[in-house]
């Protein structure tokens, strides 16, 4: 059953219930932003110590393991940011489209939007990861004097 837009309340409702997920694509871009920059330091780290001489490089085997450590928790928090901000204009879209056909689709913004939070839960948890492996890459070289 299609409904023609001729009530300006369908569109300004719709608008209303996009500002939640607007802030919420604001805050997944904000983490976006320290995931990548924390990805650019490690891949910078471990180019500085590949370029290293070998005989100095076995010297920083342990740190460079470890950023590697990071770098893959680092790839699959971004992933996972990335999923949650696609899954969230989803939702907004998906609001937008039901106003327009007049199609009702809560089932497709409500999967979407759990979809979402679930991708956010486990990218924080992957953050939080490397965030455990970049301090122990300041504790492991004490460990040894």
């Amino acid at each position: 059953m299609l409904v023609p837009i001729t009530d300006i309340h369908s569109v300004s409702e719709a608008i209303r219930d996009a500002v939640a997920p607007v802030f919420l694509l604001t805050g997944i871009g904000s983490i976006l932003g320290v995931l990548i920059g924390r990805l650019g330091r490690s891949i910078d780290r471990a180019r500085s110590l590949n370029d290293m001489p070998q005989e100095k490089r076995e010297k920083f085997k342990d740190e460079l393991r470890i950023i590697v450590k990071r770098t893959k928790w680092l790839r699959r928090a971004i992933g996972l940011a990335t999923l949650a901000a696609l899954c969230v204009c989803v939702s907004i879209a998906t609001l937008f489209i039901s106003v327009e056909t007049g199609f009702k689709m809560p089932h497709v913004v409500l999967m979407a939007f759990i979809s979402s939070m679930i991708s956010v839960i486990l990218g924080l948890l992957c953050f939080l990861r490397e965030i455990v492996l970049a301090s122990r890459e300041v504790i492991v070289p004490y460990r040894h004097d």
